[in-house]
């Protein structure tokens, strides 16, 4: 009894974690940032000597802090009930962690835990089995997340080695900064860029990944407006349900069969006739639908890539003419 009593108690937790587990993805991205903000609060102690670097980690802070206030509203109007996650789940422990208040940062901890009791609740395969399910939303948390990484140790990097530097024109903070951004974007607008060897060899890392990064962004994009529609998922799950239906027939004219033997071969000849009746209607209906949500599917995703084109070659104009100034 008393295993029967831990296998249910088990069983209730994990369906608890479940619901109140957001996306894997996502709560993977939401526990590697909590884990990176605690390591800004030990970093900027380090730098204490080093106003520049502090103020590169302080940025990157306070954009945390936006992600994770964002996070907070997400799960609170999400959660089941807003009070159990607000007092017994530590949703006030996120909430004044996301406060811009330095003191307060350290709370952090708790998210950061939580995310970790949530996914060792559902165990590591059921973890990858969501994960490989949802590869456009685990990539596009990866995405994020690599964003995240390089903007802020690309800064602090080239910070760190063009600062003081012959003939250096990224001495600030703000000039890492925007010398990562820029590069990310892959713009490259040349107002910064680096004169050391060492800073140059990070500027090619930071162009590689940014190049990476906005492919699989558009990527990304591409598969949101131009992938299959629900419709077609719709399509086919009544495509399956005609096959259920005649399958269903077919078993019934089976039993007619075993229940009334002298019946046999007048219930197998109408049954049989209505079955494929009703699989060459629903065939041909299916065929139908199908060949008019392909031309509407056709139609709509050419203007989009109209529409698409038409935006670049205005975005690439507008770059040119800023470029020509």
């Amino acid at each position: 009894m008393d295993r029967t009593e831990r296998k249910e108690a088990r069983v209730e937790r994990r369906a608890e974690a479940r619901s109140e587990l957001k996306d894997p993805a996502y709560e993977i991205f939401i526990g590697v940032l909590s884990l990176l903000s605690i390591f800004n609060i030990v970093a900027i102690y380090a730098f204490y000597d080093d106003p520049s670097m502090q103020t590169v980690l302080q940025v990157m802070n306070g954009l945390f802090s936006l992600i994770f206030l964002g996070d907070f509203i997400y799960r609170m109007i999400t959660a089941e009930k807003a009070s159990r996650y607000f007092f017994r789940l530590w949703g006030w422990a996120d909430l004044l962690a996301s406060l811009p208040l330095p003191q307060l940062k350290i709370l952090r901890i708790f998210r950061l835990l939580r995310v970790y009791r949530l996914l060792r609740e559902l165990g590591p395969r059921t973890v990858w089995r969501l994960l490989v399910r949802d590869r456009a939303d685990s990539a596009l948390m990866v995405l994020l997340l690599m964003g995240v990484f390089v903007l802020q140790f690309g800064s602090l990097a080239v910070l760190g080695v063009e600062k003081g530097a012959d003939g250096s024109n990224i001495e600030t903070a703000s000039d890492a900064l925007w010398y990562t951004i820029v590069t990310i974007s892959t713009v490259g607008y040349g107002d910064q860029y680096p004169v050391t060897e060492l800073g140059r060899m990070i500027g090619a890392g930071i162009i590689v990944i940014g190049v990476g990064i906005f492919g699989t962004f558009t990527g990304y994009l591409a598969n949101v407006f131009l992938g299959p529609r629900k419709d077609d998922g719709e399509a086919d799950a009544a495509e399956s349900g005609d096959e259920t239906a005649a399958s269903r027939a077919e078993q019934a004219v089976e039993d007619e069969e075993r229940t009334h033997p002298a019946s046999r071969g007048v219930a197998a000849g109408a049954a049989s006739g209505a079955v494929a009746r009703g699989v060459k209607e629903a065939a041909d209906a299916a065929a139908e639908a199908e060949a008019e949500d392909a031309v509407a599917a056709a139609a709509a995703r050419e203007a989009r890539l109209r529409e698409l084109l038409a935006r670049s070659e205005e975005t690439i104009a507008e770059m040119r003419e800023l470029l020509r100034r």
